[in-house]
Parts: C-alpha cells; structure tokens; sequence
C-alpha cells in the first residue's frame, strides 16, 4: 500500500510494508519526499530508534529506476531531445 500528497513545496510518498504472509518481518514505512532541487528517502531504524535519510538528485533518480529494469553493466542515460 502507499500514499500520494501534495504538499506546498514537495510531494510525499509514503510506502507501507504489508507483507504478503502473516509470518513476514515487515520493514517500517519508507517516506519519499520530492523537492525541485532533490529527493530524499527516509526510514527509520528500528533498531538504533533513528530516521535515516538518502538524498538524491533527480539524475540519479532516473537512472536507478533505469538500473532496476537492466542486466549487469555500465551504463549512461541520454537525453532524449524534445522535438
């Protein structure tokens, strides 16, 4: 499960660990937060009881969504010139 929210200066996407047996350890909720400038990914740890955080920028963004539909390589994205 996941929620969209449009917030004033970001959008919020909040991903829900549901797990697909009763049995499964599920994960604490992932909260994606999209700025003009960047992305950030936080999740905290339930161990040490602290929210980690990852920032992206929107470049690496694209090319980890690329990477997760590719085979073992190295790659570069090109763009694309809009007509």
């Amino acid at each position: 499960m996941f929620t969209i929210e449009h917030e004033f200066d970001a959008t919020v996407i909040t991903l829900v660990d549901e797990g697909d047996d009763p049995r499964d350890y599920l994960q604490e909720d992932i909260t994606i937060q999209s700025f003009e400038e960047c992305v950030v990914i936080e999740q905290l740890d339930d161990q040490t009881d602290i929210v980690q955080h990852i920032t992206f920028s929107h470049a690496q963004l694209r090319e980890l969504a690329a990477a997760l539909d590719l085979p073992e390589g190295v790659y570069r994205l090109r763009q694309v010139a809009k007509k």
